[in-house]
């Protein structure tokens, strides 16, 4: 019985990133709203969010979504990512008032507690431009997940022409490491940091009773 090689775990990201690269290019000609980050996501095990704020993140995203549809159209991309109520905006829009545009919609979402504009008065980037940025995702996806004093699932990722935007309630320590790591990544030109952060109390009170603290780095 002959054995099934092995996938390296990293190379199964980038694989999946590139499938994804390709699927939303088919998909953003008709829907240009992009739901949950253009190059985004988000490791979903031991999430800190409680249950009904990733249900509510949910809503956010879609309401924003619908009303955005409605309001903009199809003259700009937009990606709408909720984490905790706080929003990301990112994607490109045809000019400054379609930017502000964007904003005055979303932040009349019910229960969003802030948004970040990071819209670009720009055209559309191009297939390579979209394709780097996932790859820059799962790239920083995977270092995360490698790096053994962090919980990669305490972060969400979103890549936008090559500036990386990190989410999450997270500890300053894990801040700052996930920041270094991002900047490490293959292509990354500049990480933005949209976190809550939390302390080390907070941080333990948060993880399942099964799980093990993730270790400090050794000096």
């Amino acid at each position: 019985m002959k054995s099934t090689p092995k996938t390296n775990p990293f190379k199964r990201l980038l694989l999946t990133a590139c499938a994804a690269a390709l699927l939303g290019t088919s998909l953003t000609a008709c829907f240009p709203l992009l739901l949950g980050g253009a190059a985004g996501g988000v490791l979903v095990a031991m999430d800190r969010r409680t249950s009904g704020a990733q249900l509510e993140d949910e809503g956010i995203e879609l309401r924003a979504m619908a009303r955005l549809r409605d309001n903009i159209g199809s003259r700009a991309r937009v990606s709408v990512t909720s984490y905790n109520r706080q929003v990301l905006l990112t994607g490109e829009v045809l000019n400054e008032n379609d930017k502000k545009l964007v904003e005055q919609v979303v932040s009349r979402v019910e229960n969003v507690n802030g948004v970040v504009n990071e819209l670009a008065i720009i055209d559309s980037p191009s297939l390579v431009q979209r394709s780097s940025d996932v790859l820059i995702t799962g790239q920083v996806k995977a270092l995360l997940i490698d790096a053994k004093d962090l919980y990669a699932s305490a972060f969400k990722v979103v890549t936008e022409r090559s500036t990386v935007y990190l989410m999450g309630r997270v500890t300053q320590r894990e801040a700052d490491r996930a920041t270094d790591i991002a900047r490490g990544a293959r292509g990354v030109q500049k990480v933005v940091r949209i976190l809550e952060i939390i302390s080390e109390e907070e941080m333990q009170r948060l993880l399942p009773p099964t799980a093990k603290p993730a270790p400090a780095p050794r000096s």
